[in-house]
Order: C-alpha cells, then structure tokens, then sequence
C-alpha cells in the first residue's frame, strides 16, 4: 500500500499551483513594441492592431506596458456603443383614412432613433408621414417628418421599412402610411392588416469603428459566384466582412453572400458558414426617391480560433452580371489601449508569454474615457533582446492535462491488483 500512497501524493503535489498567477518578467515577453506619446501628457489611447493577435496570449491578457522601467497600468477599449434590447411598440387605433393606413403608436420610456414596422406584402412604395406627442390624447402634436418605406421583391431589389428618426423621447406617435404599388405593378391593395407590429431598435448612440486585419483584391468566377479567399491569423476577432465596389459602378443590386471559415487543423478543427445581403438602390419610384446601400455584412468570426485559418467570401450573383468588386476585407471592432502618464518619454509594448493571467489594475475599474485623449502610437514588432525562456509555472496536470487521468488509472489498476492478492491470501 505504501507505493500507492506516496504515488497519489505525489501526484496531488504536482497538481497544485505553485502559489497564484505568475508574474510579469519583461525577459519572459518574447515580443515588444515602442509606444510613442506625440501629443503630450495625460490620458493617451493607441490603436491595438491586428497585427498583435497572434503573439500574444488569448484575450491579450498578457499585455504589459512600462514606462523608464515601471509597469504603467492600462485598460483596452472596445469600440461599441451602449446596445439595449430591441422593445416592441404597442400598435392602437389601427384604420383606414380614405386610402390611406392610419394607427397611433406607444412607445417605450427611453429614447429612441428609429422604429421598424412589420409590414405584410411586396411590391410597393409608401410614404410614412409621422408626428409625435407627449399627450395619451394625441392632441398637440409634433412633426417628426416623412419617411419612404419599400418592397421592391419583383425586381429582385431590397425592401426597408425602418423609420430614421431624430432622437427623441416621445412617448406616443401618429403614423400615416400612403401606400402605392411599385414599378412594373399596377395596383397594390392597402389595408389595415398589412401592419402587424412596430418594434424599436437600440438607438443610434455612436458608429462602431472597424479596423482591416485582412484585404484582398483577387476575386475568382465560379459559375454564378464571386469567389475570394482570405488569409486569417490565429485569434483575430473578426466582426465584419466588408465590400469596395469599383466607384464607376452605379448600378442597382441585391446579392447574397456566403462567409465560410476552415481552421487550418482541417476537417476535424470545425467550420462555420454565415450569410448576409449586400445591396444598393438608388431610383425614384411613385414619385418618392429611394436611396438604400448596404456594402458590409456582421461577421463574427475568429474570436476563439487558435490556429490560422483561411475565410471564403462567397457573392451569388444569381442570374445577373458578377459585381465589379475592388475589393474585400475582414474587419474587427477598433480597440484601444489607453494609459495616463505624467511624462513624454517612450514607452515599450511586452506580449508573448501564454502562462500569465490578466493583471488587475485599479486604473482599468475606475477608468473614464477624458474628452481631450491624446493619440499615441505603436511602432513595428520586434522580437525582446532580453527575452529568454521561462520555466511554465502553471500547474502539471495544466501543463499536461492528460497525466491525471493516466496516473489515476494506474492508482486504480495497483489497488486491483493487491486487491486481488489480498483475497487470495484469505483463501490459501
């Protein structure tokens, strides 16, 4: 028994830690980069590019920056403005004024920027007059303006019927909708049941910004499809695949587009195929002007590869023309990291160890975006002429997970074993 024993203790001492996450040791960051502050002191942001994704460690927890020999603490920003959830509108009053819709909408206490209205039917073009008030009566009321809403399904185009607004808050709206039929149709027959809801977006707060982690401008024809494919580092978060056409183009268009990613593990690494719409149209139809251009598709790919990865873009032309496509890229949501400092002096960038975990500044808790951040700047990669490699303080059964599992099977077999011998001891 006594082998058995040392055994299993010697395997629960392996498996602890050897006291908390590991420290940051510039010499263990394999990689670094220069941050200069040109503007002056204070809060400074830098643009984090795609470009450190694949040196540093997942999430980039093993970031760390230093300033004259100190660690200067950070928080990384993400673009992304403030997203509630989509509210539905409750519809009231909903008739038919001569030949036209008419209903009177409650909207949800907060603000707002748009609202969506589920319209049934295709083939149409409709001018939504809406006007807005703070009374449950709906007497003195405000205009909020006139809007043209579409379905231009029969050639083979989009169809919108959101409202943009004016940020407002007002808690009850009138809306008017004058329905006629689209080009190419003769009549369309408007009734009150072609409305069955209105629904309201998140508000319109700030544009997310993007940066490009991958471009390219070799587009392939495969039978009806524009085919490109793409390089992708490991652990870049991509979020959106976007569309430069050649600027001469002024054509309208509607085309379904295909994304497809394939891990360079193969078959048994996974896959997945996302869909979108790219679209442009530009014309007047029933004497109300159209203007709808759609050139990027939401793409969340990459955030949880940790291996390249090659991105099929595929646009199906149908039966038209293929697109002239200039270009394609994949995109990922700017970030930032930002800082304060008291002084000018260069900065220095260190990433590459896998073993640390993220530090915990109070900086990154209490931290306000200032209204005069100053830009810095990140040079180029270079490889630390300090670095060397470290001793993986994680634990054993972390560093090799598979071992617990096979000493414990070997525990198991050994108690067997004298199990066995035991019994037959009893017998003899």
């Amino acid at each position: 028994m006594k082998p058995i024993v040392l055994l299993s203790l010697l395997l629960w001492q392996q498996a602890q830690p050897d006291g908390g996450p590991a420290a940051a040791d510039r010499q263990f960051l394999r990689y670094q980069r220069t941050v200069t502050v040109p503007a002056g002191t204070g809060q400074n942001c830098a643009v984090v590019d795609p470009q450190i994704f694949p040196h540093a460690a997942p999430s980039l927890k093993d970031l760390r920056l230093y300033q004259d020999g100190r660690e200067v603490p950070y928080v990384i920003t993400l673009s992304e403005p403030p997203q509630p959830d989509i509210d539905t509108a409750r519809v009231r009053n909903l008739n038919l004024r001569g030949r036209n819709i008419v209903f009177d909408v409650e909207m949800p206490n907060r603000s707002y920027t748009e609202i969506t209205l589920d319209l049934a039917g295709q083939d149409y073009v409709a001018t939504a007059t809406v006007s807005g008030t703070r009374d449950p009566n709906y007497s003195n009321q405000t205009s909020l303006g006139e809007f043209t809403l579409f379905d231009l399904t029969w050639q083979h185009l989009s169809r919108n019927t959101t409202l943009h607004l004016q940020e407002t808050d007002l808690p009850y709206l009138h809306i008017e909708l004058a329905v006629s039929p689209a080009a190419g149709k003769r009549s369309f027959n408007a009734m009150p049941a072609m409305v069955r809801g209105v629904t309201v977006p998140p508000s319109r707060e700030a544009q997310s910004l993007y940066t490009t982690a991958a471009t390219t401008t070799t587009i392939e024809q495969r039978g009806q499809q524009s085919v490109a494919k793409l390089a992708l580092p490991e652990r870049i978060p991509i979020g959106r695949v976007s569309f430069d056409l050649d600027p001469t183009y002024k054509a309208n268009f509607s085309r379904e587009v295909r994304i497809t990613d394939s891990p360079a593990g193969g078959a048994n690494a996974g896959s997945e195929t996302l869909t979108g719409t790219i679209l442009r149209v530009h014309l007047t139809q029933a004497g109300r002007e159209i203007r709808q251009e759609q050139l990027s598709v939401p793409a969340v790919l990459g955030a949880n590869m940790q291996d390249v990865a090659t991105v099929e873009v595929a646009v199906d032309n149908g039966g038209g023309a293929p697109l002239p496509i200039a270009a394609i890229r994949l995109e990922m949501r700017e970030r930032k990291l930002c800082f304060d400092i008291s002084n000018t002096r260069p900065l220095t960038l260190f990433y590459g160890d896998p073993t640390l975990t993220a530090p915990q500044y109070d900086y990154a808790r209490r931290f306000a975006p200032s209204n005069s951040v100053r830009t810095a700047q990140l040079g180029p990669e270079q490889l630390n002429p300090a670095y060397r490699d470290s001793l993986d303080a994680r634990p054993l059964t972390d560093r090799k997970p598979n071992l617990l599992w096979i000493v414990l099977l070997v525990v198991v077999c050994l108690f067997a074993v004298v199990a066995i011998r035991a019994a037959k001891a009893v017998h003899h």
